[in-house]
């Protein structure tokens, strides 16, 4: 096992673990930290709201939201005047920067966009792949221990370059705002053109979406909701256990846990830099990850040491405190580079960082991550806002397998095949072989009664 060390007084009040992989061979994954989050312990509970909602609709919601949440807004849509208000009277200097971010973030997404293509066999034998948006999708924004406008941002927009010709918010009441989401969130909508928006969270706001309104609602009102395709957004622990519960019903980005950062980091790291950027993601939750993997004994003390004095110096001290010195975070102690990017592979991380001597040559090497933030002058901060970077993205080390969101995300691949009869008959006798290689004879026969005797016996 890997040894374990606490940072020594006076910096006991925040105590990062310590992971010393330097003398451990062979698979690292069984030492890396992470959050432990059992999703599959809200899902009875989630599971009922669900059941809830799909039979009681716009009232089941409600009632839901006011036990949970203690607020119950006058109407699940949010009036439009509500949301025109909302932008009016934000601060100039956040539309502005929204503005920016939405540049950023369009012209990035927009290279996204796939061709369609046409691949020809043969002659007369051809199969296209053509993208086609889903029809509608639900995203939800959070707003529990903080506003995310960003979220509206990098949700809204590779939806909308992907042609989704239908789009709707949810996002918790506010008690502080009349019952309504946050104004900032409700203003980001404005800024994007979208007015369908829903005063509602939680585990009740994906089973809104999945069921849509009940059949007491006019479908040409506008407190009607349709039912969605797909549902993309973080969330706490019941969003995501929603998100589990529906899916196939509805189909999902991911199911999104606590966010990470991870940091690949030499001697030429400017420590503080470090410490910083480690903070900047344990802000979050205090089951938020926050991992430095490093070779050099000396930056990992000069990071220990710069971190009691920034906790101190932020708004949320106790909660990033909390996670720091959670399980899930960690200075990781590395022999070398090798193994350093061994541990980073291993880890999938949400997001890492590569801050070291020559690390765009570091970060090519790196195979698993959500987002990769290359050298000292690209946080992961830049990426929550304005790098144009998407910020949704897999955590939990999803990352192995999958991407964040995209414009892909939204996009479906429908192949489209188109055979002449001569084009069929050269493969004819290929199909006949193969299905009844397969004892499915049937397929065979839905060619061959294609065919004249003559053909068949050819």
């Amino acid at each position: 096992m890997p040894s374990q060390s606490v940072v020594r007084p006076p910096y006991d009040v925040l105590v990062m673990q310590t992971l010393d992989l330097r003398s451990e061979s062979g698979d690292v994954r069984r030492f890396i930290p992470r959050a432990q989050i059992d999703v599959a312990s809200a899902e009875a509970a989630v599971a009922a709201v669900i059941e809830r909602v799909k039979a009681g609709g716009e009232g089941a919601v409600l009632d839901v939201g006011l036990e949970f949440d203690g607020v119950r807004p006058a109407s699940l849509r949010v009036p439009a005047a509500v949301i025109d208000n909302a932008l009016a009277n934000l601060d100039t200097a956040v539309i502005e920067s929204l503005e920016e971010a939405i540049r950023r973030v369009r012209a990035v997404h927009g290279d996204q966009l796939p061709e369609p293509h046409t691949s020809t066999i043969a002659p007369g034998a051809n199969v296209s792949q053509r993208w086609v948006p889903v029809d509608r999708v639900g995203l939800y924004v959070p707003g529990g221990r903080a506003v995310y406008p960003s979220s509206v941002v990098m949700n809204v927009v590779p939806a909308q370059l992907a042609g989704v010709r239908s789009i709707a918010i949810a996002s918790p009441p506010q008690r502080d705002f009349g019952g309504w989401p946050h104004p900032t969130i409700l203003a980001a909508a404005k800024l994007l053109g979208i007015d369908e928006v829903y005063a509602v969270g939680g585990a009740q706001a994906i089973a809104w979406f999945a069921f849509g309104s009940d059949s007491t609602v006019p479908a040409d009102s506008a407190a009607y909701c349709s039912p969605v395709s797909m549902v993309t957004g973080p969330g706490n622990i019941y969003v995501t256990a929603a998100k589990r519960l529906l899916r196939g019903v509805i189909g999902i980005d991911s199911e999104a846990g606590p966010t990470e950062i991870m940091i690949l980091a030499d001697d030429t790291a400017d420590p503080r830099h470090v410490a910083a950027d480690l903070i900047s993601q344990a802000e979050h939750d205090v089951i938020a990850a926050s991992v430095l993997v490093t070779a050099s004994d000396t930056l990992a003390d000069r990071v220990i040491e710069e971190l009691p004095a920034l906790v101190a110096s932020t708004k949320h001290t106790e909660r990033i405190t909390e996670a720091l010195n959670g399980p899930q975070s960690a200075v990781v102690l590395v022999r070398d580079l090798e193994q350093g990017l061994e541990v980073v592979n291993a880890y999938g991380a949400e997001h890492l960082e590569v801050q070291t001597q020559d690390s765009q040559t570091v970060a090519s090497r790196v195979r698993n991550a959500g987002a990769i933030f290359v050298g000292p002058w690209s946080p992961v901060s830049l990426g929550d806002y304005c790098a144009g970077s998407n910020h949704v993205l897999p955590t939990g080390g999803c990352a192995c397998f999958s991407s964040g969101l995209s414009v892909h995300s939204f996009l479906r691949l429908i192949q489209v095949v188109d055979y002449s009869r001569s084009a069929l008959l050269e493969v004819a006798n290929d199909v006949l072989v193969l299905s009844a290689a397969e004892d499915l004879p049937a397929h065979g026969q839905a060619v061959a009664v294609r065919m004249t005797a003559k053909e068949a016996q050819e």
